[in-house]
């Protein structure tokens, strides 16, 4: 379901499912899969999608002028796509607050389901005409919370909060 800036949508699952995508030739490395670069691409999509199912895509930009930027993200990489892997992006939205959206995002293969990768981001809003982090407006924020509410009422994916760090020896 596609809406305009001004028309709140239905409803936006918990979590939101991105519809399927391919994998592209080009993204393949030397190693026979998916270059590390691309994951990030993928996650970039399915943001794209959720923001412009609810109201915050590029119409948005256009009628209002502002935006999101991304501020922050941590991409783990659990097995390999390779291409003709149909895959799909599960967002889920964590946490939000006035200018930032908190997310994690799951790049999962299509049919079989397996995990291939996840992603934890900070998504700032942004006043396109003077490029600094602003408010969202009221309506924009009250479809924030909502969607944030349902999304906290299903079980969180593993991986959120992670930090880089070397593994801890067994005694």
């Amino acid at each position: 379901m596609t809406t305009q800036a001004g028309n709140a949508p239905q409803q936006i699952a918990a979590p939101f499912l991105t519809t399927i995508m391919q994998i592209e030739p080009q993204w393949i490395d030397y190693n026979g899969h998916l270059n590390m670069a691309y994951y990030n691409v993928l996650f970039d999509r399915g943001i794209d999608q959720m923001w412009a199912e609810f109201g915050i895509g590029p119409d948005y930009m256009k009628e209002r002028n502002c935006s999101t930027f991304s501020a922050e993200a941590h991409i783990r990489y659990l097995r390999e796509v390779h291409l003709g892997d149909p895959v799909v992006v599960a967002v889920h939205m964590l946490e939000a607050d006035d200018k930032r959206i908190h997310t994690f995002e799951e790049l999962r293969h299509a049919t079989e389901g397996w995990l291939s990768a996840t992603s934890e981001g900070m998504s700032l809003h942004v006043d396109m005409r003077t490029r600094k982090t602003a408010s969202f407006p009221p309506d924009i924020a009250a479809r924030i919370r909502a969607i944030v509410q349902a999304h906290g009422a299903v079980r969180k994916p593993d991986g959120i909060g992670r930090r880089i760090a070397m593994p801890t020896p067994k005694s």
